[in-house]
């Protein structure tokens, strides 16, 4: 499977990424983890971006040799995930033969639950990807994040894990579909002055609530930028720096009366943002 990185690249790049820069990823099951991994290292790097070449479901053997021989070719590494001991094994020594170097990913993990907790791992291919009652979550909490965003119905509100509130453009719609992707159910309802608060924000705890905010100058970049995706001109109120002012007085007030969390998420990324309120919330 191929994977790029989230900036944009020019042809040379692309080209040496594809002749060079690869990253070799295998499994005895999907793959999901170990990528998840090694795309969030890569993110921590400036450097050209690396392409992922996935191995999934290997059962033996032969597909390890396959995936080594490809690593050693690329000159790059392999990155595994085996439930299977004799699969580990194999990778070891056949890495070890070809000189490809070989990080597994979640062995080290399991050793030291196991031998903290004196536990034996399952051992079990695939348990990450099981459609089991954690999946069926998941899927629950997405369809409940998509029916009640921005204030589509604020009944939602009510029947809500996490709320989310916040003058337009907060990345209420992003951070809500990311914790659901976790498993919470989460609504989220813009603020504006115009429009009087749902009578529901003030019936439920407070510590489900979370007020998003940013600094002034962030905004009014993001809602500029806004605007000309849109085609429209950038000297819009909703841009306007006393429009925001305007905006963000009513949602400090209406928040400092509620007495929720507020969360400035200027400098956050949305992993941040969503690992700050799940444990507030645990």
């Amino acid at each position: 499977m191929d994977n790029r990185s989230s900036r944009s690249m020019t042809d040379t790049e692309w080209e040496e990424a594809e002749h060079g820069r690869w990253i070799v990823i295998c499994s005895d099951a999907v793959g999901e983890t170990a990528e998840a991994v090694v795309s969030a290292a890569l993110r921590q790097f400036e450097a050209r971006p690396a392409r992922i070449k996935r191995f999934s479901h290997i059962a033996g053997g032969r597909e390890i040799r396959e995936a080594v021989r490809e690593a050693a070719e690329r000159r790059t590494f392999v990155a595994y995930t085996f439930a299977q001991p004799e699969l580990t094994e194999m990778m070891i020594g056949e890495a070890a033969a070809h000189g490809v170097s070989a990080v597994d990913i979640m062995g080290p993990v399991i050793s030291a639950i196991s031998g903290t907790f004196h536990n034996p791992p399952l051992a079990r291919s695939g348990l990450e990807g099981r459609l089991n009652e954690a999946y069926f979550r998941r899927v629950e909490a997405m369809e409940f994040a998509v029916k009640y965003d921005d204030g589509r119905d604020s009944r939602g509100i009510g029947l809500a894990e996490i709320v989310l509130i916040g003058v337009s453009r907060t990345s209420k719609t992003p951070l809500s579909i990311y914790l659901a992707h976790k498993g919470y159910k989460v609504a989220n309802y813009p603020l504006t002055p115009e429009v009087q608060a749902p009578p529901e924000l003030f019936q439920i705890p407070s510590r489900r609530i979370f007020g998003l905010t940013m600094e002034l100058e962030s905004i009014l970049k993001i809602r500029t930028e806004r605007l000309r995706s849109l085609g429209l001109q950038a000297d819009a109120d909703y841009a306007a720096a006393h429009r925001v002012v305007e905006e963000f007085t009513y949602a400090e007030e209406l928040m400092r009366r509620i007495g929720c969390k507020v969360i400035d998420v200027s400098d956050k990324s949305i992993e941040e943002t969503a690992g700050l309120i799940i444990d507030f919330i645990r």
